[in-house]
């Protein structure tokens, strides 16, 4: 696997260490990690995102979506029924494993709802920046110039 240094690209910014660690993290996964269930991640609009998971044969009293601080959980689990005859397949195509999904959130970035829908589940996400925390104009101010309390 290859190795890249990123540190170049993070010389003259501040605070971006979480982007850092996530560049890292992302380099350390292996191309065989897991892949069941698949999902898209679409961007809606400027503020609004859509993960679809492919949950085919799960209800929706069989999936947990949990979202603490910037990690968005899904898990899933069928129970089965241990007086239920053993089926036998001749070919086995949909699979009823239980998973566990992880998402890195941006930040801002918060849980609007979920549906179920023909076996695909849709997690709204919004980004909701706080008023203090959007860009606002400095109103320069024209007139004498004081110095040290001293007018110039």
């Amino acid at each position: 696997m290859r190795s890249y240094d990123f540190s170049p690209l993070f010389r003259s910014t501040v605070g971006f260490d979480r982007l850092t660690n996530m560049m890292d993290a992302a380099m350390r996964q292996t191309e065989g990690s897991e892949s069941y269930p698949p999902y898209n991640i679409e961007k809606i609009d400027d503020d609004s995102y859509r993960i679809t998971v492919a949950v085919a044969g799960f209800s929706e009293d069989d999936i947990e979506i949990i979202s603490h601080d910037d990690t968005l959980v899904i898990e899933g689990r069928i129970e089965t029924d241990e007086t239920a005859e053993e089926k036998t397949f001749l070919h086995r195509g949909i699979a009823g494993r239980a998973f566990k999904r992880t998402f890195q959130l941006a930040d801002h970035i918060k849980v609007s709802g979920a549906s179920l829908v023909n076996g695909l589940l849709n997690v709204e996400l919004v980004r909701e920046v706080p008023e203090e925390l959007k860009p606002r104009k400095i109103e320069i101010k024209s007139g004498g110039k004081k110095l040290l309390g001293k007018a110039a």
